[in-house]
Parts: C-alpha cells; sequence; structure tokens
C-alpha cells in the first residue's frame, strides 16, 4: 500500500479508502453483504495496509456504522486506522432526524460514535447540502464537535463548487474549523468536477476522496447492457447507478477502458482505480465490493502506473454530463 497525508493536515491515509456503505441487513438496499462477509473484508482490506475506511449514518441506516465498528474494533488498532462517517440523510421519519440543523447534527454525531462503539470520528462529513439550514449555523455546529473532541477533521461532499468556496470562506473568517476533505462523484465516466470543484479543493489544499471512483461497476460491462441489466444482484438493483450512468457515451468510455485493460493485462475496474490514483488532486478514492477478490483487485492498483498515452486514450472518449451526485440548487428553497 501507499500513503499520503490527508489533505494539508498531518495525518496519513492509505492511497485506497474502503468504502462501507455494502454492508448492512438488506433492507436498505438488497445488495448489501451482511457482517460475516464484512469481517472478511476488513482483514483482507487491513491486511494490504488500508487505514481508511469511510461510512455514513444513513447507510443500512445505521447498520453499516454498526458492522464497521466492530470489526475495526476486534481487528485494528483505533490509534492506527482512520475513520469517516457522515451526516444529513434521513435517520428516522421525524423532521429533525435529518439535515444539517445544529440540533440534528450534535444528535447524530452521538448516535454515529454508539454504533461505532468509538470515542471520536476522525473524519466527520456533511453528506450534501442542506438548503433548509443557514450554512453558519452548520459550520458552527460542526466546530463545537470538533473543540469537544468527538471529532478530529471536518470534510464535505458533493455540492456546486460556489457552495463549498463559501463555506470555506465563512469558517475562515469566524474562525471555525474548515473542510479538509471534499468526497466528490467522479469517475472516468463523470467528470464534470475537473471544471471547478477539482481545481478549487487543489487550490486551496482540500483533499479529493471521491465516490464511486469505478462507477459502480459499468466500466466492466458490455456494450449490450442496459439499466437494471447484469450479472450480480447490484447492477439489477441499484437505483442509484441507473440514474448516475447508461448514457450512450458511458459506453464508449467502458469500451476505451476495456480496450487498454486488455492490452495490460489488467481488468476494466483496476485500470479505472489506476486512471482515478493520478488525477490531480485525488488522495484516496472509495472504493467498495460485495467480494473479497474484487477488494483485492482493487488494492493492487496502487502499483499500477499508466502512461500519458494510456491516459489520453481511455479520457479522449469523454463528453459533457449534466450535472449528476447533487441536488440542483432551487433559489426557492435557499435560505438567505
Amino acid at each position: 500500500m501507499q500513503f499520503t497525508k490527508l489533505g494539508n493536515t498531518g495525518t496519513t491515509v492509505s492511497r485506497i479508502c474502503m468504502g462501507c456503505m455494502s454492508y448492512g441487513d438488506g433492507k436498505w438496499r438488497e445488495w448489501t453483504v451482511g457482517t460475516d462477509v464484512a469481517r472478511e473484508h476488513f482483514a483482507v482490506a487491513l491486511e494490504a495496509g488500508v487505514n481508511f475506511f469511510d461510512t455514513a449514518d444513513v447507510y443500512s441506516t445505521g447498520v453499516s456504522e454498526e458492522i464497521t465498528g466492530k470489526w475495526l474494533g476486534e481487528v485494528a488498532s483505533r490509534d492506527d486506522i482512520v475513520v469517516a462517517t457522515k451526516v444529513n440523510g434521513p435517520m428516522g421519519p421525524g423532521p429533525n432526524r435529518r439535515g444539517l440543523s445544529r440540533k440534528h447534527i450534535i444528535e447524530a454525531c452521538e448516535h454515529s460514535l454508539r454504533r461505532l462503539k468509538m470515542d471520536y470520528i476522525d473524519l466527520y462529513q456533511i453528506h450534501r447540502w442542506d438548503y433548509t439550514t443557514p450554512i453558519e449555523e452548520t459550520l458552527d455546529a460542526l466546530d463545537s464537535l470538533v473543540q469537544s473532541g468527538k471529532v478530529r477533521y471536518l470534510g464535505a461532499s458533493s455540492m456546486a463548487a460556489w457552495q463549498f468556496s463559501k463555506a470555506l470562506s465563512i469558517a475562515k473568517e469566524r474562525g471555525w474549523h474548515r473542510f479538509v476533505t471534499m468526497q466528490n462523484h467522479y469517475n472516468l465516466i463523470y467528470r464534470e468536477e475537473e471544471r471547478e470543484m477539482n481545481p478549487l479543493c487543489i487550490d486551496q489544499g482540500v483533499a479529493l476522496i471521491p465516490w464511486s471512483p469505478l462507477a459502480r461497476g459499468l466500466l466492466e460491462g458490455d456494450r449490450t447492457r442496459r439499466p437494471g441489466e447484469g450479472p450480480t444482484k447490484r447492477s439489477q438493483t441499484d437505483k442509484v447507478a441507473q440514474n448516475l450512468y447508461f448514457n450512450e457515451n458511458d459506453y464508449e468510455v467502458a469500451l476505451a477502458a476495456q480496450k487498454i485493460a486488455k492490452e495490460r493485462g489488467l481488468t476494466a475496474t483496476q485500470l479505472a482505480c489506476a486512471w482515478i490514483l493520478q488525477a490531480p488532486g485525488v488522495t484516496a478514492p472509495i472504493v467498495g465490493a460485495t467480494k473479497t477478490h474484487h477488494l483485492k483487485e482493487i488494492f493492487a492498483t496502487v502499483d499500477i502506473k499508466l502512461t500519458a498515452e494510456e491516459v489520453a486514450a481511455v479520457e479522449a472518449p469523454y463528453r459533457p454530463h449534466p450535472i449528476r451526485g447533487y441536488e440542483h440548487p432551487d433559489p426557492k428553497k435557499m435560505v438567505r
């Protein structure tokens, strides 16, 4: 495994972050796997040198955090690992059990700590922008968690670049702890983040830790595959993937990746991971799997180097996409 600093912080993380959305009880998403399978995954990750793990309270409505905390507590030293989780998604039917109000953030953090069975969270991230809460309230609440010692660093996930810039600026003006990471939607098939968000983060020293860096398995498919088709339970039932991908041009990119991967003796997934590892500003893509051998394949990509010609060839078919991965700003919803 290779390691790097988490943006401008002094904390060191593995170049691969293991995503834990795959672990649950099957109720939230049909394709999630349970506790017994997850144990082997965590053991394989730690053996490979991975020390960075990402989950969220909304994944399987807390079950992912419980599984993550259970196995990391048994097979890892807390001082050696970096654990990230997220807040915003609905955790119950009540109107205050979601979003980024001070009330929900502080309560959600306490619940996450309980499920993880940990005294602190290394990286606490806002899962999306909350249009119903003033960003000042959100940032103040997050800062209080850092001040209390319950959180070490703060991060954010998909949003417009102007929103992230605003949040960074307000935090700096008020003397609050700023976001040190951006978990955005970025992969070979969706590269719109290269226009504004990625350059902003590079300029500000914010670590990029992209979600869905492998485009949810689409790169391994063939041209005849369509939404709801595929060999796995996830490819057949993953509604999020069906909303994000499957433009006609997406298949052109997938074919280019498959061609170069075949020439290099790699899988298309490995090539896609190698590509994002070399992308400017990327610290650690967040990758998850439901099968152990897929994780091993991904962890090995830190040693794969692509030539400039291979990078150019796999990037060439890309065409602009509509914004996908976060809610578009609605002036009627915006809090002023």
